[in-house]
Parts: structure tokens; C-alpha cells; sequence
């Protein structure tokens, strides 16, 4: 999430001061964030827990909203979990009988309300919880309303006058405290306002999280998702750990139609941030973490656990062939030459005031830091700090290239250390 054209962010503060928040609240910060310049423009509301949300979905939403002659829609879901486990607003539509046995006739299966679970948990098992609906009074037994699976997703389309005419009217009159934008169902019937409700076709696809176990549950749906884009195309180690960013796998599926057989390979536990750029014949070992704007050549292989990023801005680019060995760091605006080799116990670093560039088949080895320096080719670099230099080939007699090993800065601060 970042800046967009016609993306605005609004702060909802009342939860940091102590007054009454909720799902109504955040609509209303958002809404006075915009202009109110049109009354018949359409808004949709959308949770920021529903993080498997895709397109197909949302147009269908849309979809349903435009086709459909209604002053609110709401997108619903069905749960299939079991009842104890169901943490989310019930849908509660009209029954074909009222209380006193009359049929429900046309209102049959409209929706009266939202009534979220802990508003239900609170409820007395003995006494029915009754509702009143175009005039008629319609009751549900608790055990009723906790085994309903028809659930409420927490994305609405309405209005914006409609949205503005009734945000205000929304109170805290429930078990939370809140201001809930669920209630903007009851109000709208109240008034005689048609509310109607689109059911997802993939309950997937509108999961949201309340707890940790159903956030971990997302996170397996979503790596699923991106397995089976990929299980065909490049080789991933352990299907079941692995973060590959959508843009990554996107990337990847035009790779192999334009260039043919890939041979990547993503190692377990590995981590491809947004704005890494892969290339044939990548090996990406186990528990890597790559962050950033990363553009690997062709052939580049990197160790276990090695640690590549970049800040916002910057750019990292690893030649063709380079191999960069176990627990390496590699931080910030670089660039290593094709054949280079960075074997285990080294950090390079680079700034935009003083990038790292580095020649073509280089090798730094043992514990070296490397920053913000100029590298020229086929150079050794052992057990070595340094910062800032330029370092330059330099042949001997014989014809081989003098290596750099032991270069170290002068210690700092010798006035402080005495003997016990």
C-alpha cells in the first residue's frame, strides 16, 4: 500500500483516545477525507482483514450491485467451519413465518439484519431474540443465529448520499461499545430502504481474520494459490513454506512463455518481496529473504540464508552467474559484476551517496565488510574492511594479479582499553 493516484488515508484516532470506534467509525473518517461532490456516486466499503480478496470477486460484486434495483448491497458469505469456530456477523433474512404463524409472503428471505457473534453469545438461551421487519415481528432462537452460515463479509455498496445521510445515526447501543457500520442494514429497513445481499462464490475468497488461527489459515489458502501457479514452471522445494509476492509470480508465468524453460528453483522457507526480477536458471536457497528492487541475472545461485534488500529508491542488480554463498548480507544500492563469487562471512553494503560497485568475476571470502566502494575486475578480497575506496587491479611481475587480504582501518578509540 502506497501512494496512487486519487488514494487518500485517514486517521482514525478515536481508538488511541479512549472514544467509541469500530467499523462505522473508520467509514466516517474515511468519507470526510473526500469532497462531497456528487450524492448518486457509488461507494464501496471494504475490510482490511479480507486479505485473500481477489478481482474475480469484487467484480462480481460490482456486478451484482449495478444489475440489481436495491439502495444497499451487502457481500455475504457461507461458512463451512463449525459453529464454535465461526467468529463472524450472522446474515438473519426474513423467516416464511412471523410470530403469530403468518406467512412472510413477498419479504420471504430478505434481509433483516447483521447481528455479530459476540452480540449473540450474550443472548438468553430460553427467551427468543425477536425483530421487527416491515412491520412485522419475526423471532430467532439463540442456538438459531449461532448456527446460521450465511455471514457477513464486511464490504457494502451504497450511495455516497445515502452513506452520508445515515453515517451519523449510528450508535453504540451493542455488546462492543462500537459504532457499527452493520447497523446501517437495520437502519435502512427501518426506513423502508431496500437492502439486498450478494453471496461470494468462493467462501476463500472473503476470509477474514479475528484470530490467529485464522489468519495462518489465509496464509496457507494464499501460498496454495500461488503453488498451483507455479508447480509447473519453476521448482519449489517445500510447497507448504514460501512467500512469493503476486508481481514475482506474474513476472515468472511471462519468463516461461516468452523464454521457455526456466530452471528456477525457490528453496524452503524463502521470501521474494514485490519488486524482485528473477531470471533463467536462478537457484534461490532455503530461508533466503529478498527484499526490494532486486534484478538477478541469468544463472545467479544464492546460498542458505542469505539476506538481499534494498531501500525504496535503490536498486541491487547481481550479474549473470554470480554466487553469492550461505548467510551472506547484501544491503542497498549495488551492483556485482557477472562470474563474481561472495563466499559465507561477508556484508556489502551500498548508499545512494556511495553506491557499491563491484567488477566482473570478483571474489571477497572469509569475514569482510565491504561499503560504498569501487571494485575493478577479477580481483581476490580476503578477510578484509573497507569502506569508501576505490580498488584497482594491480598486476605483478609474473603476470598474476595481486590479491587484497588483511586490510583492515586503524583501530579507534586505543585511549580506552587498559590492562585489569
Amino acid at each position: 500500500t502506497g501512494a496512487q493516484k486519487g488514494r487518500l488515508f485517514a486517521y482514525q484516532e478515536n481508538p488511541v483516545l479512549g472514544l467509541p470506534a469500530g467499523t462505522g467509525d473508520a467509514v466516517r473518517v474515511g468519507l470526510e477525507a473526500f469532497p462531497n461532490v456528487d450524492d448518486n456516486r457509488d461507494v464501496y466499503i471494504f475490510l482490511g482483514d479480507t486479505g485473500l480478496l481477489r478481482d474475480v470477486a469484487v467484480d462480481q460484486f460490482r456486478c451484482a450491485f449495478e444489475s440489481e434495483v436495491c439502495d444497499m448491497m451487502m457481500f455475504t458469505g457461507v461458512y463451512s467451519g463449525s459453529a464454535e469456530t465461526n467468529y463472524y456477523g450472522r446474515i438473519l433474512r426474513v423467516p416464511k413465518v412471523d410470530v403469530q404463524s403468518t406467512s412472510s409472503g413477498e419479504d420471504f428471505d430478505k434481509v433483516i439484519e447483521i447481528r455479530e457473534h459476540k452480540d449473540i453469545l450474550v443472548l438468553d438461551d430460553q427467551a427468543p431474540y425477536e425483530v421487527k421487519y416491515n412491520g412485522r415481528t419475526y423471532a430467532f432462537t439463540r442456538q438459531e443465529l449461532l448456527e446460521t452460515r450465511e455471514i457477513n463479509t464486511g464490504i457494502f455498496a451504497l450511495k455516497e448520499g445515502l452513506l452520508r445521510k445515515y453515517i451519523h445515526q449510528l450508535n453504540t447501543d451493542n455488546i462492543q461499545g462500537e459504532l457499527m457500520f452493520t447497523d446501517f442494514v437495520h437502519l435502512f429497513n427501518q426506513d423502508g430502504l431496500v437492502v439486498r445481499a450478494a453471496v461470494a462464490e468462493n467462501e476463500e475468497d472473503i476470509l477474514g481474520f479475528n484470530v490467529k488461527s485464522v489468519l495462518r489459515q489465509m496464509e496457507a489458502i494464499a501460498r496454495g494459490w500461488a503453488y498451483d501457479q507455479l508447480k509447473d514452471t519453476i521448482t519449489i522445494v517445500d510447497e507448504e513454506d514460501f512467500f512469493i509476492a503476486d508481481e514475482v509470480i506474474e513476472q515468472i508465468l511471462i519468463l516461461d512463455k516468452d523464454h521457455g524453460p526456466l530452471d528456477i528453483v525457490v528453496g524452503k522457507g524463502a521470501y521474494l518481496g514485490p519488486d524482485v526480477h528473477l531470471n533463467r536458471n536462478v537457484n534461490i536457497g532455503d530461508h533466503c529473504h529478498l527484499s526490494g528492487h532486486i534484478i538477478l541475472g541469468q544463472g545467479v545461485s544464492i546460498g542458505v540464508g542469505v539476506e538481499i534488500s534494498a531501500y525504496p529508491g535503490q536498486t541491487m542488480t547481481l550479474g549473470e552467474g554470480v554466487e553469492i554463498l550461505n548467510r551472506n548480507i547484501l544491503k542497498g544500492n549495488m551492483e556485482i559484476g557477472a562470474q563474481s563469487r561472495i563466499e559465507a562471512g561477508v556484508i556489502m553494503t551500498g548508499s545512494d551517496e556511495h553506491p557499491m560497485r563491484m567488477g566482473e568475476r570478483v571474489t571477497v571470502k572469509g569475514t569482510s565488510y565491504l561499503y560504498g566502494c569501487v571494485i575493478d575486475d577479477d580481483l581476490l578480497i580476503e578477510h578484509s574492511i573497507i569502506k569508501g575506496k576505490r580498488v584497482e587491479q594491480v598486476k605483478r611481475r609474473d603476470g598474476s594479479i595481486q590479491p587484497i587480504r588483511y586490510v583492515l582501518p586503524q583501530p579507534e578509540g586505543l585511549d580506552s582499553i587498559s590492562e585489569l
